[in-house]
Formats: structure tokens, sequence, C-alpha cells
């Protein structure tokens, strides 16, 4: 009963807007890359300033899911490079298969799920932007230049992370908030209104770039990034987690958090630089109808576990 309720109040609202973009886009042929940029460079750089500079976080807390984070990615990175190596993948097709495991939905999915579970709660909520933020920096740095190396020079795949405006954003929330930098009603309003659109204008767009993919044959390499992502990931958080000794909500939010399907962006960027778009987009696609299951099972055992 327990279950469904957890899919009835916290996973099917989400499916429900990702619907609705779904069926736009078959209706009127949406500009997906608009959609897309909109989010990478417009709303979630906004949510994220907004969250950082308004959210109260100690640095032993921030330092402490860094933590977490640079170890669950790391597993994460040995465990499918040598999972791609077992199953031959050429060295391109590794790459966008590792990154499929490693980049996880913690924005346009991550966040709705987080603010449904918790209630709004502000230090879950917290938690939730401090992976977000970290997975964008990550994804537009590392997923980036893992990409362009391969048809660049690695110094300009670096620089080309400096254009992102996710980095600039962070940085700000984070510095005024320590700071108590007041900012004038005039720019505070405005960033509000934006943050608050990034979740139903995510799950919009996601909605939309599924809409796009098509389904293909010879799927196992789909599968095993699934099951990484969806049963590994979760159970190798909860070992870090265990091995701490984190209990409480802060478990439980990283927890969940690290359940999320392949994020949108690893497709993204796949079709930016045109490293096996369509492989990218069919595990973004899979993965994201699996997670309805999944997750709802990770946040009944996040609740018994911690």
């Amino acid at each position: 009963m327990e279950l469904f309720i957890i899919l009835k109040d916290i996973i099917l609202p989400i499916f429900v807007i990702m619907g609705i973009g779904f069926f736009m886009q078959r209706q009127f042929e949406l500009d997906i890359q608009t959609l897309a940029r909109m989010n990478i460079y417009f709303l979630v750089p906004g949510f994220i300033f907004v969250k950082l500079y308004s959210t109260q976080f100690s640095g032993q807390l921030f330092g402490y899911i860094l933590l977490f984070f640079i170890l669950y990615v790391a597993v994460l990175f040995v465990i499918s490079n040598l999972i791609g190596n077992w199953m031959g993948l050429e060295r391109s097709k590794k790459t966008t298969f590792t990154n499929s495991v490693m980049f996880f939905n913690s924005g346009n999915y991550g966040v709705p799920v987080n603010d449904l579970v918790f209630r709004g709660d502000p230090l879950a909520m917290s938690i939730q932007v401090i992976i977000l933020t970290l997975q964008n920096i990550f994804l537009f740095s590392y997923g980036i230049f893992s990409l362009q190396s391969m048809n660049t020079s690695k110094l300009q795949a670096i620089l080309g992370y400096f254009r992102m405006p996710v980095l600039y954003a962070m940085a700000a929330g984070i510095l005024l908030n320590i700071y108590a930098v007041p900012i004038p009603e005039f720019i505070w309003v405005p960033a509000n209104y934006i943050a608050n659109a990034m979740i139903a204008f995510a799950l919009f767009t996601l909605g939309a770039q599924v809409a796009q993919i098509k389904f293909t044959t010879g799927l196992s390499a789909v599968y095993i990034s699934m099951f990484l992502r969806l049963l590994a990931g979760p159970a190798i958080a909860f070992v870090i987690l265990f091995g701490f000794g984190v209990k409480g909500l802060i478990a439980q939010a990283l927890f969940i958090a690290a359940a999320m399907p392949t994020s949108v962006n690893s497709a993204v960027i796949a079709q930016e630089y045109r490293n096996h778009p369509q492989f990218a987009a069919q595990i973004v696609l899979f993965s994201t109808i699996a997670s309805a299951g999944t997750v709802t099972m990770v946040i009944y055992v996040a609740k018994l576990l911690f």
C-alpha cells in the first residue's frame, strides 16, 4: 500500500508533466535544442543561485556531500569501465556508456522527487541542490572533456568548461551566502521567478526529449547501463553511507539522489559532440521509464534503512 502511495503521490506527478512535454513535442515538433539551452543556460543556473544563496548549510555538510559524491562517482567510473571493456565496446562508445552510468538526473527529476518526498524540507533540498551543482560541474567539465578530447585538443576541451554559467551561478550563490550580501528586490524577485519555473520546465523538456528517441534492436549495452544506474547505483550509495555511519534525513536524501535515472544532459552532450547520440538517448529513455518502479522502491527502502 505504501509503495502505491509513493508511486501515486511522488512519481506520477513527475510523469504527468513529462507526458505533457511528450505530447507537445509529438504535436508541434518543438525545437529541443532551444529547450535544452533554456535549461542549461537560464533555468538551472538561476535555480542553483537562488537555492545556494537562500539555504543555510554548514561547510562541514558541503564537505561531507562532496566526499560522498567523489567516492560514489569514482566507484561507478571504475565499474562501468571494467564492464565496458568486458563487453568489448570501442573507446568512443565506452565513453558514452560510462557517462550514462556516472551522470544521473539530479535536476529535472531529482529535485521534484526530493521536493515531494521531503515536503520542501530546506535541509533535504539543500542536499539535493549541492548534488545537482556537483553533477552539473562534473558533467559540463569531465563529461564534455571526455567527448571533446576525441576530436579536439585537451586544452580546448578544458576551456569549453568555463563557458558554462552553472559554475558562476554556484560560486555567486555560495559567496553571497557566506558573506551575507543583500540582494536588491528588483534582482531577487525575478531570480525567484526563474528558480520556481525550473522544475516544471525541466520535466517538460525531458518529456519532449524522450519523444524524439527511437527504439532499435541490440539493446544489451542499454540494459546493462540501466542495471548499473538504477540498481547498482543505490547499492553502492548504501555501502558508502553505511561506511560513514550516517543516518536520518541526510542519508535518506543522498540515498534517493543516487537512484535517479541517467541524466538527459548525457544524451544532450553526446548529440552535441556526435558521439553515439542514439545509444545515449536510448539509455535515457529506458532508464527514465524503468525508474518509475526502481525509484519508488528506493524511496520505500530509504525510510526503512535510515
